[in-house]
């Protein structure tokens, strides 16, 4: 992607079956689970860089020992940084002691993060600070076993103000008003009081305090839990929580916005963010290796005991298609075939932008994450071209040379490499002019190898805001003096605010946003913007449910095509090469991703009832000129 655009978080929850000295004789390490979740999330380090989080609990521990640990890091490398300070803690408790290395017990007895249960973070932050208070797992300390809660997600909650007045209401008194806090502070409502009724009832039945606490531990009901304290979130979520004793959860939410995958055998139970990271780790077959269902939460009890049950009703099947564009790693099998789908679905706007000359035409991606779709999109070049091969043999005489042969077979597709990033290049400059000539030099062209009377076919996952390609790209690619430079998104126009999870908050800075502003000045009709501002008012009081999403009237003027012309005119500047921008159609979107149909940025069709709130704000803030984000 050519803008800088923040991921989303990620998660990993690792439960050991077994007991240690287990996975000591088989695999020759009491940190088994340790090193297991270290690569759970290096493998999905794609989706964060702002902050790492790990937290371990030990099962059967006695009053007085240790069996929770934290830690947490924001630094530059923050996955690093917290298996770093592990380590650290690690070999400090085995210089004391090192002719215990091979006693587990004495392991698990007095050095930290030895456990059965583990859970991992990655965040990005697209809401809230990037303090290290803001860094996953969040912990709910007690002194009861039972009510130690550690929670960590990748979620956004539309209304998370709603959530903290709720909490209000109840008596809590929130340290912070952000969704991550709320989200906990819910769960530990309902869990608190979930133990205190079982307290009270085994005191009926005639146990004693200290004979309680082991059988509220196999009576604790988890789906009664969450069913409560999610009933009324708004938002994309995959939800992961320990509890001290050691029972664990992973909710998702009910239209399947944020994704869950999971694995089970005899030894581990195994949930994360993205498929082949546990695929990778484990070393499993794609086949064993299954998605949590929307609405439903994959529950593990202290004695081992897995199921999934159903937690809220599933909703329409929305998941983020973004995921499948560019968010998750591409060597998930299913989404490696789909990004070279959307490549390949571009073939037909391309040969037109280009009149068919194939000849003349030379085509490259900007790195990395387009270079699957790239080789969808020359796939199908090289199928026309093989069709424009055929069609002319077929016209041939029989008395047609060798020579004349060679030629009608010999042209190739002309692929280059063409745009290279330059990772070492920083922007430290932040006045306006000096930053602008250092972005320009971000990414650096390959000389030689286009010639004046070429076009340039450049794929590029998505264009957000393109301030990149109008900064940076096209005054590279011009440096190589071509006839066209033909921009190619394997995504559609991102025309609406992310709510659930992605760094793409307010309407202003989305290029096919500007671009459709500029067509209704110049048709001097910016009056539709005034109407839409208080349309989107009057519907501030108003329920979720009954809100309607008014921006999409900003579109209805125009085609994508005209918008694309726009944004073209827009991102061009001084660039001297005829300047085109061509978008994948939301179709072909459908047809290369059928399972993750979720596309509210592109359509403005949210799944869920807080989306369109979430919009309409983002609209109001655009309009009055507020610089906040809209939930």
């Amino acid at each position: 992607m050519s803008d800088p655009l923040k991921h989303e978080c990620g998660i990993a929850f690792i439960r050991l079956l077994k007991p240690l000295e287990y996975y000591k004789k088989k695999y020759g390490t009491a940190f088994y689970g340790v090193n297991k979740m270290y690569l759970m999330l290096e493998k999905q380090h794609n989706r964060g860089q702002d902050g790492a989080g790990f937290a371990s609990i030990k099962l059967d521990m006695q009053p007085g020992q240790r069996y929770i640990s934290r830690v947490r890091s924001n630094q530059q490398s923050p996955i690093q940084d917290v298996f770093k300070q592990i380590n650290n803690r690690i070999n400090e408790a085995l210089q004391k002691s090192s002719d215990k290395i091979e006693d587990v017990n004495w392991l698990k007895e007095n050095v930290p993060y030895i456990g059965e249960c583990f859970l991992g973070h990655i965040r990005y932050g697209t809401h809230g600070k990037n303090g290290i208070e803001s860094v996953h797992p969040f912990l709910r300390q007690n002194n009861w076993m039972h009510r130690n809660l550690i929670v960590a997600g990748n979620f956004n909650m539309t209304n998370n103000n709603v959530l903290f007045n709720n909490l209000i209401r109840i008596g809590q008194h929130p340290k912070d008003n952000v969704d991550t806090i709320t989200v906990m502070e819910k769960i530990g409502h309902f869990l608190d009081r979930e133990v205190s009724k079982l307290y009270k009832k085994l005191k009926q039945e005639g146990f004693t305090k200290k004979e309680a606490s082991p059988e509220i531990a196999k009576r604790l009901n988890l789906c009664k839990i969450l069913k409560k304290a999610s009933k009324h979130w708004d938002g994309g979520y995959a939800m992961a929580g320990m509890i001290g004793h050691g029972d664990a959860f992973v909710l998702r939410d009910p239209a399947g916005i944020r994704p869950a995958y999971y694995y089970k055998d005899d030894e581990v139970v195994v949930v994360a963010s993205e498929r082949p990271a546990i695929q990778t780790v484990f070393n499993v077959p794609v086949t064993e290796v299954k998605e949590l269902p929307a609405g439903n939460a994959i529950l593990i009890k202290k004695d081992g005991e897995t199921s999934i049950k159903e937690i809220n009703e599933p909703l329409e099947r929305k998941a983020c298609s973004f995921e499948r564009i560019y968010f998750s790693r591409g060597n998930d099998s299913a989404i490696y075939k789909e990004r070279k789908a959307l490549g390949a679905s571009l073939a037909k706007p391309i040969l037109s932008a280009i009149g068919n000359d194939l000849k003349n035409t030379v085509f490259s991606f900007i790195p990395n994450t387009a270079e699957t779709s790239f080789y969808g999109m020359i796939e199908s070049m090289q199928d026309e071209l093989n069709q424009q091969k055929l069609k002319t043999l077929l016209q041939l005489k029989d008395s047609s040379s060798e020579e004349e042969l060679t030629e009608i077979l010999s042209p190739k597709i002309r692929v280059e490499k063409l745009a290279i990033k330059d990772a070492k290049l920083r922007t430290f400059i932040t006045e306006g002019s000096s930053r602008d000539d250092l972005v320009a030099h971000i990414y650096d062209v390959t000389y030689g190898v286009v010639q004046p009377k070429d076009s340039l076919v450049v794929i590029d996952d998505s264009i957000v805001r393109g301030t990149t390609l109008k900064k940076s790209i096209l005054k590279m690619l011009d440096r190589l003096n071509p006839k066209k430079i033909i921009i190619v998104s394997s995504a559609p126009q991102i025309r609406y605010p992310d709510c659930y999870g992605i760094d793409m908050a307010n309407l202003e800075g989305l290029i096919a946003f500007r671009a459709t502003l500029e067509l209704l000045k110049e048709d001097n009709m910016y009056h539709i913007v005034d109407a839409i501002y208080q349309k989107c008012k009057a519907q501030t009081e108003l329920e979720d449910s009954e809100v309607v999403n008014y921006v999409k009237d900003i579109y209805s003027r125009y085609t994508p095509e005209q918008i694309n012309e726009k944004i073209a005119e827009l991102l061009k500047g001084d660039v001297k090469a005829e300047v085109k921008i061509i978008f994948q159609s939301i179709g072909n979107l459908h047809k290369a991703c059928p399972e993750n149909l979720g596309d509210w940025y592109f359509t403005g069709d949210y799944p869920t009832d807080g989306g369109n709130r979430v919009v309409n704000r983002a609209f109001i803030n655009f309009y009055e000129g507020i610089k906040e984000r809209a939930y």
